[in-house]
């Protein structure tokens, strides 16, 4: 509680809370004493959830079949598809594109701030200039024409197609995060730091285009966020358990193989700096089943300028 700055109504919600807090603690201890894994685990801010909490309150993406199918005029073929000189690894952190982690809180932005986090990214790899870009103008305002719900979820390409019809996006500055829905504010909204002209799918079940994508920009993705490992990893290549059903979406920054061999992607998450790696997954690639670890090369997507 001292350490995340965790406060409860009264006694008893501090008590189901310690009671979910050692449950969790009790199996991170165990999976971590097991020592012949890729990754470990942690007690971390959300260790006093359960997992259905967690993903109601801190995931946010809305997976449709529809969504790659009901084309727009701002989608184009995929281009990435026959490069011949894809580096073995990249980390676009360390290029000075990626922009700092965020923290979704209780709101399910994380698509926002996936399409955020990718225009931002292109931004950059373009114009030289790196800016925060404000996630609270997708939720507010590209709920108007879209499938997507605010903090009650939603696609990056909703978010691609409002900055794209808006003329661009401000920034985060400008239009600050509350983490709840509220009414598109026009006058901030018209205040443009970066624009983009189309954003593109990825080939489905496919980490090979994948890869040659992120070699050229970071990919915002959808993947499977459920379980206990996923929302307690600590640190190490992420091999453990997970689903195909898509429920998040987070930012592809990078990738690369670790010392023992295993390939990895590196994900951008919204949990906040105190999750992971400073707020990144090492996540297993080339798993050896076409979705991907937890579902990854699925449905993926970039935007363009």
């Amino acid at each position: 509680m001292s350490v995340h700055g965790r406060t409860y109504t009264d006694d008893v919600e501090k008590e189901k809370r310690r009671n979910i807090y050692a449950n969790n603690a009790a199996y991170v201890e165990q999976f971590n004493s097991q020592g012949n894994r890729s990754f470990t685990l942690k007690t971390n801010s959300y260790a006093d959830l359960t997992d259905d909490e967690f993903i109601k309150a801190h995931t946010g993406g809305v997976y449709k079949r529809s969504n790659r199918s009901s084309s727009t005029q701002y989608e184009s073929s995929f281009v990435y598809d026959s490069l011949s000189d894809v580096p073995s690894s990249i980390d676009w952190r360390q290029k000075g594109v990626v922009s700092p982690v965020r923290e979704q809180l209780q709101c399910g932005s994380c698509w926002a701030v996936a399409a955020a986090g990718a225009v931002e990214s292109l931004t950059k790899i373009k114009t030289g200039k790196l800016y925060q870009l404000s996630v609270q103008q997708l939720l507010d305002c590209a709920t108007q024409n879209s499938n997507t719900r605010g903090c009650g979820g939603g696609n990056q390409n909703d978010g691609f197609d409002y900055i794209i019809n808006n003329g661009g996006i401000t920034t985060e500055s400008n239009y600050p995060y509350k983490a709840k829905d509220g009414a598109c504010d026009g006058n901030r909204a018209s205040q443009i730091a970066a624009r983009i002209n189309g954003y593109q799918y990825l080939p489905e079940n496919n980490e090979n285009a994948l890869l040659n994508a992120v070699s050229k920009q970071p990919v915002a993705a959808f993947l499977n966020a459920e379980g206990k490992e996923f929302r307690l990893y600590s640190s190490g290549v992420f091999t453990g358990s997970c689903g195909t059903t898509l429920d998040h979406v987070v930012l592809i920054v990078g990738y690369g193989q670790a010392q023992d061999g295993t390939k990895y992607w590196v994900i951008k998450n919204s949990w906040g700096p105190q999750w992971g790696e400073n707020g990144y997954m090492r996540l297993q690639r080339n798993a050896g089943f076409p979705q991907g670890r937890c579902g990854i090369a699925m449905f993926a997507s970039y935007p363009t300028a």
